[in-house]
């Protein structure tokens, strides 16, 4: 008998190994969880961090590399870079060979530019509206030219260099200039033109849609599309800073360290469970599963975001939150839990998060 289930092993891993062009498609078989520690960068956090959760993989891009996402979606929205608090506003002009001047009013930064400026993304990452913060700041490209207007640009602030206080943060380098940017329909792809505000002539480039990914990213400075997400089904979480809105009386545009957002528009879906709520992150099981509460996240791309953690204040390091953990359905449709274990690495260097995550079942 013994040797008969010998004989049915070897037989079975022989299958599982063999492979031709009748064999059909390979069934990938998803990562059952582990302990990651994403590669943000320590304190100055330099990197945009891509996290897969069924195949582990996870890919870092430098947050600086670009500034404008287009999208690939059946719509024309373009994105702005908030991880460095780029901000925009729409001029009275279609004319980028006209002359303009920057105007400080166009910044990320509490107290002194409400949301209702429009000058920033709406964080939630739905694209769709009117512009000016509904939806995208900058309005859906137009298939009309005319009605496409050049936009003041301020490109926010270079990754810092500084070495901060062990469990701060230093994210904000030097102020990265501003420049005047239209953006336009070239059939089914855009054409953007750029150029600096006291520049007479521009430089112009065509950008096109992969419907693989959501967005196709796109530098100023190198006047190149740049890689930074990977393909739409290959990432469910992005550890990033962010330029949020926040209340403080009047909503205003602020922006985030240690801040996480899901793929949306890729399908990823989140909720979070308050342990005192739900149970403990080691009991919670599939069946303990609440499919209603993904709908939230289905709107809006920050439900993890910054509640991960404590903020800290005056004399206190924030601090990872332990009452709560993360259901998440990624883009294939498994089921995983996640916990955060730290934000510091031994020397209490910010920048350094550990999550655990295992699947459901």
């Amino acid at each position: 008998m013994k040797k008969q289930f010998l004989t049915l092993a070897i037989a079975l891993v022989t299958l599982a190994s063999c492979s031709s062009d009748d064999d059909g498609p390979t069934i990938e078989v998803p990562s059952v969880g582990a302990i990651i520690q994403p590669t943000v960068g320590g304190p100055n956090q330099p990197n945009q961090v891509y996290l897969d959760l069924s195949s582990e993989a996870s890919s870092a891009v430098n947050r600086a590399s670009w500034d404008f996402g287009f999208s690939t979606d059946t719509d024309f929205r373009v994105v702005i870079n908030g991880s460095l608090k780029m901000a925009v506003k729409k001029l009275e002009t279609s004319d980028i060979t006209l002359t303009q001047v920057s105007d400080d009013a166009v910044a990320v930064g509490a107290g002194t530019n409400p949301s209702s400026n429009g000058y920033c993304d709406n964080p939630t990452g739905v694209l769709a509206g009117s512009g000016a913060g509904f939806g995208t700041a900058i309005a859906e490209v137009s298939v009309n030219d005319a009605d496409n207007k050049v936009y003041l640009v301020n490109l926010g602030f270079a990754v810092s260099t500084t070495t901060p206080t062990v469990g701060s943060v230093s994210v904000d380098g030097e102020a990265r200039g501003w420049k005047k940017v239209r953006i336009l329909r070239n059939g089914n792809g855009y054409k953007i033109q750029y150029a600096d505000l006291a520049s007479t002539t521009f430089q112009e480039e065509t950008i096109s849609k992969n419907d693989d990914f959501n967005f196709i990213f796109f530098s100023l400075t190198s006047g190149t599309t740049i890689e930074v997400e990977p393909k739409k089904d290959k990432w469910d979480l992005n550890f990033t800073t962010f330029t949020n809105y926040v209340n403080f009386g009047t909503e205003v545009t602020y922006g985030y360290s240690d801040f996480i957002v899901s793929n949306m528009k890729g399908g990823t879906k989140v909720y979070q469970v308050l342990v005192a709520d739900g149970g403990s992150y080691e009991n919670f099981t599939l069946n303990n599963v609440v499919e209603n509460n993904f709908i939230v996240s289905e709107t809006d791309q920050r439900i993890i975001g910054s509640n991960w953690r404590n903020g800290g204040g005056p004399g206190t390091l924030p601090s990872v939150r332990t009452d709560r953990f993360y259901v998440i359905k990624d883009v294939v449709g498994n089921y995983y839990k996640i916990r955060f274990l730290a934000m510091t690495n031994d020397a209490g260097v910010r920048g350094n998060p550990t999550i655990e995550y295992s699947i459901l079942n």
